[in-house]
């Protein structure tokens, strides 16, 4: 293993060892307390121009899944075509694995996806530093190439044009099903499937694509990585769906910001964003609260919400919006994932609820 090492943007450095494929990366460095799921988190389009760090210390354990695909075309255990994360950050690599669907080793897997990995980081250091100063920019470098040096730039990309499907697609077709119009920003296979689930037909739309002339009974955006204030083509197609007050429209992590964004509210940056298993969410106006997986850097500003528009949940422990609804109209959205993958799937209910809106 060559020796690496992780420089932030405010000098702090940390010294490790590479596992995965040897490039020199830049990115942002941001954290993820999740205890399992590194196949689906790496797959997930979210964590496009990130290096993710997993505090959990011993990581790998478990190997990888295959790559297998659906006769929907969908991944059948990942949350994408390919891994997406620029990089990932653990303390104890385990290159022995031993699982039932396991077929390689996470190092093999990031070798052949030509993604770095880097291992023996103290991770509860880099963790601190990183809630006290803030997610920011890092770079990891090999020691015996000290020249090398990548140059690290996340804010005013636009990811979501980067991971977001290219033309419309189609899944579960017939007559007489209900339509949703899937505006991808970077969308997990497991919403996709769960959608499905439910027998609806799937047209899935490029992030600033004109879905306005299309036929369908209601609009689902979906997560995705980077700076919501980037989408601006989104927020004005969802404008534009929004004439219809009929129309149940429902968002999901960056789609809460967008769809908030299309009410008139506003979006900050968290300090160092929300990325695990086990952030809890209070349904507003009950006692109800879920144990929800999460993956953002952004929140939507609740005093920014327009006279017509609710807060529909809020973060527990920070007390930051988790998701809005339309006091009238069958609009609502959820920061966190219903559907998980990975993670606890309490709150996959809202999948029903949506279509069960559809008319």
């Amino acid at each position: 293993m060559r020796n690496v090492t992780l420089i932030l943007d405010d000098g702090s450095r940390f010294c490790g060892k590479s596992f995965g494929y040897e490039k020199p990366v830049a990115g942002e460095v941001v954290f993820n307390t999740a205890m399992t799921g590194y196949p689906e988190s790496l797959t997930d389009p979210s964590y496009a121009g990130q290096l993710m760090t997993l505090t959990y210390p011993l990581v790998g354990n478990y190997g990888v899944p295959p790559f297998t695909i659906e006769p929907n075309g969908l991944a059948t255990f990942m949350e994408s075509e390919k891994i997406h994360a620029e990089a990932i950050i653990v303390s104890d690599y385990s290159e022995e694995y031993s699982h039932w669907n396991g077929v390689e080793s996470l190092g093999n897997w990031l070798k052949r996806e030509e993604v770095p990995g880097i291992t023996g980081i103290d991770t509860r250091e880099l963790t601190k530093v990183l809630r006290e100063h803030g997610v920011m920019m890092g770079k990891i470098v090999f020691d015996d190439e000290p020249n090398n040096v990548p140059e690290a730039v996340y804010d005013g990309i636009n990811y979501v044009d980067l991971v977001s499907c290219k033309e419309v697609m189609r899944y579960n077709e017939g007559p007489d099903k209900k339509k949703v119009v899937l505006v991808d920003c970077g969308v997990k296979s497991n919403i996709i499937r769960c959608l499905l689930k439910r027998d609806v037909e799937v047209i899935r739309v490029p992030w600033n694509y004109d879905f306005n002339g299309l036929e369908f009974d209601g609009l689902f955006i979906s997560n995705g990585p980077g700076d919501p204030d980037t989408c601006d083509a989104a927020v004005q197609n969802i404008r534009r769906a929004m004439m219809n007050e009929q129309l149940p429209i429902f968002g999901i992590c960056m789609g809460n910001q967008l769809l908030s964004k299309a009410g008139g509210a506003t979006i900050y940056k968290l300090k160092y964003g929300h990325r695990s298993h086990n952030q809890p969410v209070r349904m507003v106006g009950t006692n109800r609260c879920f144990i929800t997986s999460q993956n953002h850097g952004y929140a939507v500003d609740n005093n920014t919400l327009g006279a017509n528009w609710e807060p529909l949940f809020i973060n527990m422990n920070d007390g930051s919006n988790e998701g809005i609804k339309h006091k009238t109209n069958p609009w609502f959205s959820a920061q966190f994932h219903p559907e998980a993958a990975s993670g606890p799937t309490d709150t996959e209910f809202l999948f029903d609820e949506f279509v069960n809106l559809l008319k």
